[in-house]
């Protein structure tokens, strides 16, 4: 199985996937796991990723071209149904052991962690479900990403 994480802070969860059983999965190839810096997607010079809500209100929202970019480069050129995108986001359904084995069967899991006050809308159009682990707030959606990793 193949799991590409898109995320702003990859160093924040490398350490994760070196320890314990998930290391030894990875070593014996029966998972894959790939961290990709969104920041590498950004069009300008100073990396920017995020922006103000056009609608206004507080903070800073990821930009939606840069994370369809990212997904794009994730999926690869084959189309493959073996293949989820998921979005980590607070308002997502909620994470669940069924869940954990519906993703267990998967060739390719794409999870995009959220970030700041949270994402552009319109990447909902690019993603398959939005998952949250629960009621609470994180600072980022790296934490769900390595609960959804280690629980499948």
């Amino acid at each position: 199985m193949k799991i590409t994480i898109i995320t702003l802070f990859p160093d924040m969860i490398a350490g994760f996937f070196e320890e314990s059983i998930l290391k030894r999965a990875i070593d014996k190839g029966l998972v894959e796991i790939n961290l990709v810096n969104l920041r590498d997607f950004a069009q300008d010079k100073y990396k920017t990723v995020d922006d103000k809500p056009y609608g206004g209100g507080a903070g800073m929202i990821l930009k939606v071209d840069i994370l369809k970019t990212a997904i794009s480069k994730a999926k690869g050129q084959k189309k493959n149904n073996k293949t989820r995108t998921i979005l980590t986001s607070p308002k997502g359904s909620k994470y669940t052991q069924k869940k954990a084995w519906e993703y267990s069967k998967l060739n390719h899991l794409i999870l995009v962690t959220g970030h700041y006050e949270g994402h552009d809308e319109r990447i909902t159009d690019y993603v398959d479900e939005e998952i949250s682990l629960g009621d609470f707030v994180l600072t980022g959606g790296e934490v769900v990403a390595a609960s959804i990793v280690d629980s499948i």
